[in-house]
């Protein structure tokens, strides 16, 4: 069985590569003039990369609170993983509404065009600067802290 801790660090590559994957196809869509909202093929796309981003991003918080509370438990302590797990908990929230307004766009098959259609590349590379931003503070709790890892063997 795999140790609740590590679960957290699987989880959290899906929501960074379905941000930015979002990111970039809203971009090239509304540049090449398509909807990605309602329901075409472009806005079935985006909206699934918008709902897949926030369903990853909830469970990767899910778990990294848990995998949080295990390294506390065992005497961690940083302000380091206090600013990655407030950055992760906005990252879940802002990417799960974002996820709604995406839903209910295409539920209602509200195809945005023109202008307009500017603010969902520019949303997706707001949420890719967050989930970068969160990715950094976690990081440094790994290969800085080594938080809920092994220490690795030095060679001389």
């Amino acid at each position: 069985m795999i140790a609740p801790q590590h679960i957290h660090p699987m989880l959290v590559h899906f929501p960074i590569v379905f941000v930015f994957v979002l990111a970039a196809f809203d971009l090239a869509a509304t540049v090449r003039g398509y909807s990605v909202t309602g329901r075409n093929s472009v806005g079935n796309v985006s909206t699934g990369l918008a709902i897949m981003a926030a369903a990853s991003a909830v469970a990767a918080y899910f778990f990294g609170d848990m995998a949080l509370s295990i390294a506390e438990d065992k005497g961690f302590s940083s302000q380091v993983a206090e600013i990655h797990e407030g950055l992760g908990m906005s990252v879940a929230a802002v990417l799960s509404a974002w996820a709604v307004i995406r839903a209910a766009l295409w539920f209602f098959d509200a195809r945005i065009r023109g202008i307009a259609a500017a603010i969902f590349p520019l949303a997706a590379a707001g949420a890719a600067s967050l989930v970068a931003t969160t990715a950094y503070y976690g990081g440094q709790l790994v290969f800085d802290l080594g938080v809920n890892v092994a220490k690795a063997a030095t060679l001389n």
